[in-house]
This record gives structure tokens, sequence and C-alpha cells, in this order.
């Protein structure tokens, strides 16, 4: 299994705009082979950002790497660089890129 995060700082007031670009977004996932599953986690709250993170469960990391060079994968992030402003208005939901981070699971307990 491998799972596929991206960290994104959402500025302070930004954060059911956020929410909202994830929710209503198609994401092209379930046709994709090896997709497991896929969350969107909110965390704390800093000085000037919410931290949340797209957290995505891959049978394995060829799975993830298919899915990156895909149709579908380009169809999912076609507007990707609109989701950092509120429908294209000037205010940023996030502040900087987004932060991905990849990793192999050597453990599971369940």
């Amino acid at each position: 299994m491998y799972i596929a995060m991206n960290r994104f700082k959402v500025a302070l007031g930004s954060e059911s705009a956020f929410e909202d670009v994830w929710l209503n977004r198609d994401t092209h996932l379930q046709e994709v082979p090896g997709f497991v599953e896929f969350h969107l986690l909110k965390g704390p709250q800093r000085d000037d950002h919410v931290l949340y993170a797209s957290h995505t469960i891959w049978a394995n990391h060829a799975a993830f790497e298919a899915w990156t060079r895909s149709d579908a994968f380009r169809a999912a992030h076609r507007n990707a660089g609109n989701a950092g402003n509120a429908g294209g208005a000037n205010r940023p939901l996030y502040l900087g890129h987004p932060e991905f981070e990849g990793f192999e699971i050597v453990q599971t307990v369940k």
C-alpha cells in the first residue's frame, strides 16, 4: 500500500471556500486502477492558517505513479491552479504551494 498526501496551509477565513472546492470537484479517482480510498483532512489552526491534507491510499506506489500520468489525473487537476483562489478571486485560499509527501506502508494494524 502507498499513501500520497498534499498539505495545504489554508488562509484563515477561507476554510469553507477551500472545502467547497474539494467537495464539489470531480476527482475521477474511482475509475483508476489501484485506487483504494481518499480523505480530506482538517488539522490544527495556526496564527495565519488552518492545516489541511488530502490523503489518498493506493494499492502500491506503481498505481499512484500511473494515476499521475493518466487522463483521469489531468482531468481532476484541470483547474488546480485556480483552486488556490476562490472562483478565480484575488484572495488566495491557501498560503504557498501544497507540500507533497508520499509514504510506503510498513505496517497496518486493524
